[in-house]
């Protein structure tokens, strides 16, 4: 293929990923009631354990502070819904953008790709719904008695979001190794070789890509990254590669 047939393929394959997105988006409208009450249960529950007198004034209501605020926070969450439902697809097309330069054996593996993907991305927001009220305990308290959080659904909801995309990202990275290794540009052995640099390297992305920067929230996504490290290791080792 030629550049220009290259870009013109990527070009339908986004296409396709968009339309798939605004479809999902579809369906997220009618699941929004839901998503927003599960949206609202780590800042509920964060709130259990903050002193009472620290607690907002609105209990674990988000607040608004414009006319338009709560028709962008509805667009927000539902397109974010609608890129949850469509991932599949959004991953296919990935693959199927990328199989032209793979071999009649590697391109065997989309089936397994698309699933693990979303499987793991999911693994991993379901890791950030649960470290997020820890999260917010610590960042809530960090400021000390005196100070009242008051929440806006816009950026509570932004914070949230940007979170279960960090960690679901994050969780990929297995795939990406093993991808690698299958396509011949690294090996077990190298792998092994840069165990102590990847500790570092971890702990830095962790660092730079949690919104919250807390340190529950960073060891959440270390520790789950190491072990997908040695488990890419060790399905690498299997592979021969």
């Amino acid at each position: 293929m030629t550049v220009v047939e290259h870009l013109e393929e990527l070009r339908y394959r986004v296409f396709i990923s968009i339309v798939s997105i605004g479809l999902g988006a579809i369906g997220g409208w009618f699941l929004f009631n839901p998503a927003l009450d599960l949206l609202r249960g780590p800042f509920c529950r964060a709130l259990d354990v903050v002193p009472v007198a620290s607690r907002p004034p609105t209990g674990c209501q988000l607040v608004f502070t414009g006319p338009v605020e709560p028709f962008l926070i509805k667009l927000k969450v539902v397109v974010f819904l609608g890129l949850f439902i469509a991932l599949p697809v959004v991953l296919f097309q990935f693959w199927r953008f990328i199989t032209p330069g793979l071999t009649k054996r590697e391109r065997r593996l989309s089936v397994p790709f698309v699933v693990s993907s979303v499987f793991l991305f999911a693994l991993g927001g379901f890791f950030a719904y649960l470290t997020l009220p820890r999260g917010l305990q610590f960042l809530l308290g960090f400021a000390g008695p005196g100070f009242v959080p008051l929440l806006t659904a816009s950026r509570y909801i932004g914070f949230f979001i940007l979170l279960i995309l960090a960690f679901g990202l994050s969780f990929e990275f297995p795939i990406v190794l093993i991808f690698l290794a299958v396509v011949g540009i690294i090996s077990s052995r190298q792998l092994r070789s840069w165990r102590r640099y990847v500790i570092l390297v971890i702990a830095i992305f962790a660092a730079i890509i949690t919104p919250s920067q807390d340190p529950y929230t960073m060891l959440a996504m270390m520790i789950p990254m190491y072990l997908f490290y040695e488990i890419a290791i060790l399905v690498t080792r299997l592979m021969k590669r």
